[in-house]
């Protein structure tokens, strides 16, 4: 049964102990051959974390909240957060986002069409307090009743009576971190409301303000990349060594000897990928390097702090975080005199780096800054390499990165090469602008703590896995290996946890992998095929 504790904005302030007991029989049911699926019980936080950590929204953790120990602690923490929220409503404090945070502050009418388009909420079976508005009602209440100071009568007129007090923040610390920050509900809006920029102005709240956020966002995320110049800790020395490694397994497997240009000066392009990439998923980094010189690109990568990492965890949680990094990229780039710098294969990095960066870059800090998926699309069809499509003919489908796609209108460029190279490539649905999120998003692929990894894939990644099932139905016999191409780095962290949790290769045959892979498996001078099913 569903749990009826929550009942309305009130119970969010005022019920003690837990708010919601997530149930997963109450999660949406997945296609064949998932028709019996029965999820493993959630994991619940031992005893020893729910005594000392906040855990009252719905029984996970994402921020490691220490309970405050006295009733000083807890006012002082309150000072803290109505300090915080003037500056975020401050011209001269928030410097990136005010105008449309206030637009969408001060013009919700609450007509919840954003509801169904919300894969959480929807995923969830409907608890309420994953509802897109949710989070923003909460704050524009206490925004009303504490900042400006409405009458009684008139808080009771307005619905904005509320109740600010620690477990009111602990909660809406926490609930931030149950949006991917997709902004899907943006895109269904009648109006334009932005309920998952809310969603990452009130992180930023409870990260500048009260030192809240996610462990793996801030000290072993942005602090650990400004320190050693990747966001895994990885030193530019030990950087050399995995591509060293990395050109020996390329030659191993394709026969072609490439040298990667490392701090080449006057390149054309600098190309930085998402160190991820590095780590897991190194046949990304061979295939663009293959593509490159075969296309005769004039480019080079950094070995330089910041330069070869084009994560940026400020995105989600930091605008100080954000400026810094983006900063540092732009540093590197005119060190090395490149033209232009290009994004490898990640959708936040698209979006860090180009449209909220140019809010922070000025004068001569600005270096010009693409995506790879067009120049990609224009190597393919350039006629420079001799493709045969053949090669990829097995079952293919895309998934579209949210922040490459929905915020930033790279939809065709991808489509078109599979369209070409995949002779059984197939929609998702729905797609491109309208799709759904990995589930990963706004960091979650990468939060591996206590018992949030049960919520993110038995929960937030369902809705991709559904649509997944649905592409492939024609073909769901394991025996028929199918492709998911995901051109996203956080997407794949997500797609290896999610289909490994659902046991989704022996049960459909499904694997993934990035673009450039499909790209270079299709070239007719590669004897041997670039993808390994074995090893995916």
């Amino acid at each position: 049964m569903k749990n009826d504790k929550m009942k309305s904005i009130k119970d969010f302030t005022r019920v003690n102990g837990q708010l919601v007991e997530l149930n997963p029989e109450d999660f949406i049911k997945l296609p064949h051959p998932y028709e019996d699926w029965v999820d493993p019980p959630l994991k619940q936080l031992t005893e020893d974390q729910k005594n000392r950590l906040e855990h009252s929204l719905d029984g996970f953790s994402v921020l490691g909240l220490p309970k405050p120990q006295t009733d000083e602690e807890k006012e002082k923490l309150v000072a803290k957060f109505l300090s915080g929220l003037k500056k975020l409503l401050s011209k001269e404090d928030n410097w990136i986002l005010l105008q449309p945070l206030l637009l969408s502050m001060e013009n919700c009418v609450k007509c919840q069409t954003c509801s169904e388009e919300c894969p959480i909420y929807t995923s969830s079976g409907r608890e309420e307090i994953y509802r897109p508005i949710f989070r923003g009602e909460v704050l524009r209440r206490i925004v009303n009743k504490y900042l400006n100071h409405e009458s009684k009568f008139h808080q009771k007129l307005t619905g904005s009576d509320i109740d600010l007090n620690w477990e009111t923040i602990a909660r809406l610390a926490e609930l931030s971190y149950r949006c991917t920050l997709c902004r899907r509900c943006a895109q269904a809006c009648p109006i334009g409301i932005d309920n998952g920029l809310i969603s990452r102005e009130i992180r930023k709240l409870m990260s500048q303000e009260l030192g809240f956020a996610a462990e793996e966002l801030h000290n072993s995320g942005s602090m650990k990349q400004l320190k050693t110049g990747s966001s895994t800790g990885t030193n530019p020395t030990a950087l050399l060594d995995i591509i060293e490694f990395i050109e020996e397994d390329l030659k191993d497997l394709t026969g072609i000897e490439i040298k990667m240009p490392l701090n080449k000066k006057g390149a054309d392009v600098l190309l930085i990928h998402n160190f991820g990439e590095f780590l897991s998923w190194p046949e990304n980094i061979m295939a663009f390097a293959i593509i490159f010189e075969k296309a005769g690109i004039n480019w080079t990568m950094s070995s330089e702090m910041g330069g070869y990492d084009s994560v940026n965890y400020g995105l989600w949680y930091d605008d100080a975080q954000l400026a810094r990094v983006a900063l540092e990229h732009i540093r590197i780039a005119k060190e090395l005199g490149v033209n232009r710098i290009v994004m490898g294969e990640c959708g936040h990095a698209h979006k860090a780096l180009m449209p909220i960066a140019d809010r922070i870059l000025v004068d001569d800090s600005i270096v010009p800054r693409e995506s790879a998926f067009p120049l990609l699309e224009e190597i393919v069809f350039s006629g420079k390499i001799k493709f045969d499509p053949s090669k990829n003919n097995f079952p293919v489908t895309l998934h579209d990165p949210c922040n490459a796609v929905r915020a930033m209108g790279i939809v065709e460029p991808q489509r078109h090469i599979l369209r070409y190279l995949c002779p059984q490539f197939r929609e998702m649905e729905p797609h491109g602008v309208n799709n759904y999120c990995c589930g990963g998003g706004s960091g979650f692929a990468i939060m591996q703590g206590k018992n949030f990894p049960d919520w993110r894939n038995g929960l937030s990644f369902r809705p991709k896995f559904k649509q997944i099932l649905d592409a492939f139905q024609n073909e769901i016999d394991p025996s028929i290996y199918k492709y998911v191409c995901s051109p996203c780095s956080n997407c794949k962290g997500t797609f290896r946890d999610g289909l490994t949790y659902f046991n989704a290769f022996e049960k459909a045959g499904i694997i993934y992998g990035g673009l450039v892979e499909l790209i270079v498996n299709a070239m007719v001078d590669l004897e041997k095929p670039f993808i390994q099913w074995e090893l995916k």
